[in-house]
């Protein structure tokens, strides 16, 4: 059953008939310009409307995050990437190809003529696909979302709903619980492939889920840190 509360509430992903009423009332939350907590393949993530500027700031202010470390912003399949980035070079296609969906987050420039405020984002965004069937379907139906991982600022990353529902309390309206995350709280892992790198090895920002290794016998090769 739904743990009800004044401070939001969880739904049972698990059961069929529970996530039926927990996904149609995220989506509405999401309409409105509330907050959801969702399973992703790495850790719980918090979710608003990529596309409104006041919902992002209220996941922001939700995790105690300055505009200065805007969100990524989650997409059901590859094709929506076309739609939100600039330029799409070959090694974004092979990234996306290798790791997604899966724990890969992507930086690209972002179109110029999307109407959305992510933050201090310097005209570029950060893409993933999770590797999560419940969350993709979500995401077809409600557009990109931007998603954070479910926790306060400085906080462990919560791997079940409950961990995120003690941290976010009433700042979110819907929790969505899909059990335990497989993460071991560790994010994904985000390489930057803005099209000033192209033609160039990529630069990994944060190494999480996916290695190192892994991104270079993809590519090739990949740029030293600070580089």
């Amino acid at each position: 059953m739904a743990k009800l509360s004044w401070m939001g509430t969880i739904y049972n992903c698990l059961d069929t008939a529970e996530a039926l009423t927990g996904l149609r009332l995220a989506r509405q939350a999401i309409g409105r310009g509330d907050l959801v907590v969702l399973p992703t393949d790495t850790v719980y993530g918090v979710a608003a409307d990529a596309f409104n500027p006041a919902a992002v700031q209220k996941l922001l202010d939700a995790k105690g995050r300055g505009r200065q470390s805007p969100p990524p912003v989650l997409v059901p399949g590859f094709d929506t990437v076309a739609a939100l980035a600039k330029h799409i070079t070959p090694q974004v296609e092979k990234l996306a190809d290798a790791f997604w969906p899966g724990g890969l987050t992507i930086v690209v420039s972002a179109q110029s003529t999307l109407a959305w405020d992510l933050g201090e984002t310097n005209g570029t965004v950060a893409l993933r696909m999770p590797d999560h069937a419940l969350v993709r379907e979500f995401l077809s139906e409600t557009g990109p979302l931007a998603v954070s991982s479910a926790n306060l600022t400085g906080k462990p990353a919560a791997l079940t709903a409950t961990e995120a529902f003690d941290q976010l309390g009433d700042r979110v309206a819907v929790y969505l619980d899909a059990g335990e995350s497989s993460g071991s709280r560790v994010g994904s892992t985000i390489v930057d492939a803005t099209p000033t790198r192209d033609g160039q090895p990529v630069r990994i920002l944060r190494e999480g889920t996916i290695s190192r290794d892994a991104v270079r016998d993809v590519l090739g090769a990949i740029a030293e840190d600070g580089a």
